[in-house]
């Protein structure tokens, strides 16, 4: 008896990048080339419509996902994140709307941010580009900034509060 063939890894992970590669590969992709950041700690119909509507600003979206050790530092709630960082991006990526994930350990993701400059700054409609790391270096490179409105009633924390009653 021969022992089955083994399960291929899905073809998803692909899409994650090292910090260290990151530059090289956000190079590669198609311009123009949009970057979003965020923790997408329980992935929610609010973060799928908010990728979807970045994406839809570019030819790629790449999405820079906080590490865990910057969560804790943003303060989101005790025991937060619930998904470890390799999770988080394991889900991101299997979007179709995400070309490319990538990890940061900072507060902001602003040096990445500076580093790839991308064609298009997208954040969630909480955010301008006053209060956005790296947004005023990506439009003084001729980059634009756009804050996407928040779908209505979906959020991790609000999500989060419910389950635990």
């Amino acid at each position: 008896m021969t022992a089955p063939d083994p399960i291929p890894a899905p073809r998803c992970l692909a899409k994650i990048a090292t910090y260290a590669d990151a530059l090289a590969r956000l190079g590669a992709l198609p311009r123009p080339l949009v970057l979003t950041n965020g923790v997408f700690d329980v992935l929610h119909r609010g973060h799928v419509t908010y990728l979807d509507q970045a994406r839809s600003l570019g030819a790629s979206l790449a999405v820079a996902v906080n590490s865990d050790a910057s969560v804790r530092q943003l303060g989101k709630g005790e025991n937060r994140p619930l998904n470890p960082l390799e999770d988080r991006m394991a889900v991101l990526a299997g979007l179709a709307a995400v070309d490319l994930v990538v990890p940061f350990d900072a507060g902001t993701p602003r040096d990445l941010f500076v580093a790839c400059m991308p064609d298009v700054l997208a954040k969630g409609g909480d955010y301008t580009a006053e209060t956005t790391a790296g947004a005023a270096e990506v439009i003084a490179a001729g980059g634009r900034f756009v804050s996407i409105p928040f779908a209505s009633g979906h959020s991790t924390t609000a999500l989060v509060k419910r389950i635990r009653g």
